[in-house]
């Protein structure tokens, strides 16, 4: 996984980054990798990465998150922080440069904010104050003021639109994409395309999609330097690849329930049944009205999802709560055709802060036998 800058303008080009604080470098061995190849417990960031010092036992996926996020907040990369070696050589993410000491300053400062005046909940994080920039400003900007709103779609906090129901945005979903009769009818699904991304230059790659119902999905993507695979199993998921942050990374808290949203949209005829709590708000992408139903299970973060005009899912945007501040996932689907007579994205595309990717089909089968062990529990790669 590779950190970019503005889009992924400037991409660091090792094959693991740990990005703009700099906590800690990749490294680990043979031990950490074993450590996940039993049913015990997620690998933890001490256990694989060199010179972990303020974000121990954090779980590698929600520690790569919140590097992800430190990187989002500064407008850098890896090595805005870490040393430029890193890019050719991972044991240099431990080199204590004076950027990754300063950068645990501010985390102990930010740190102390939260528990001070905001009871420990980390209300305060880097991106509060740097907001993409190295420095942050502190003098009023008049063209902001005065300027046109930079409305932003993906908030966690909506304000309600009491022009629509829940059940009629969703209604209006299941008529568009082919009938309740015949989405309910789904009972698998299987494609094949092509894969891109921050990990492969954005070059295109093989790619394979499975699902089955009700809640089941696994990508294969066929890089070069090995294979990727990102499986959810119905309870449990992992993400595994030669760009991984780890040889085998367990998916857990926001990013297990991501895996969750995401099998559950191949198959929406429950979506209602998904969270217990939902409400309606609206914005706009690119110009374009969308309605914004927000569902949330009691203890968790929101989902976001995202409907236009025509009543299609165009995006679903879920956080990760981590101790430095919510991480968001934003995934833009696009290109809907039918299959089985029914309406669905060929064409999504994965934003993440340490990662963006895109996922283009060619062709979807749907109702066809899928091998169980398509959704077993992978392999770790190999190192």
């Amino acid at each position: 996984m590779r950190f970019g800058r503005r889009g992924g303008s400037l991409l660091v080009t090792g094959a693991l980054c740990v990005c703009a604080t700099g906590i800690a470098s990749a490294g680990g061995g043979q031990a950490a990798a074993a450590a996940q190849t039993g049913q015990g417990a997620p690998l933890t960031s001490e256990a694989h990465f060199k010179n972990v010092q303020l974000l121990k036992g954090l779980n590698v996926d929600t520690f790569f998150d919140v590097m992800g996020m430190f990187a989002a907040s500064m407008g850098g990369d890896c090595t805005y922080c870490h040393s430029k070696d890193a890019v050719f050589d991972r044991d240099a993410f431990a080199v204590a440069t004076p950027r990754l000491q300063r950068a645990r300053q501010m985390i102990v400062m930010m740190q102390a904010l939260n528990k001070n005046y905001f009871g420990g909940a980390p209300r305060v994080s880097c991106f509060t104050c740097h907001r993409g920039s190295y420095t942050p400003e502190t003098a009023p900007r008049l063209a902001l003021q005065y300027g046109t709103p930079d409305e932003d779609p993906n908030l966690m906090s909506i304000v309600p639109d009491t022009r629509v129901t829940v059940d009629q945005v969703f209604d209006k979903y299941l008529e568009a994409i082919g009938g309740t009769a015949r989405v309910a009818a789904l009972a698998s699904l299987a494609g094949k395309g092509s894969y891109s991304g921050f990990d492969t230059g954005f070059d295109e790659f093989p790619v394979e999609v499975f699902a089955r119902a009700p809640n089941q999905r696994a990508t294969v993507a066929r890089l070069p330097t090995g294979q990727m695979l990102r499986v959810f199993d119905g309870r449990s998921g992992w993400l595994t690849g030669p760009d991984a942050p780890a040889p085998l990374v367990t998916l857990t808290e926001g990013n297990l329930e991501l895996a969750r949203v995401e099998a559950m949209v191949a198959f929406p005829a429950g979506i209602r049944q998904f969270f217990s709590e939902w409400q309606v708000g609206s914005s706009a992408i690119d110009g374009s009205f969308v309605y914004i139903v927000q569902g949330r299970n009691q203890g968790q973060p929101p989902v976001n999802l995202y409907f236009d005009e025509s009543g299609l899912l165009v995006r679903l945007v879920r956080w990760n709560v981590t101790p430095f501040g919510p991480v968001p996932t934003q995934i833009d689907y696009a290109d809907y055709r039918e299959v089985a007579g029914v309406k669905m994205p060929f064409t999504w595309t994965t934003s993440q802060t340490y990662m963006q990717s895109t996922v283009k089909l060619t062709d979807v089968q749907a109702n066809v036998a899928i091998d169980p062990a398509r959704f077993a529990r992978p392999v770790p790669a190999a190192r």
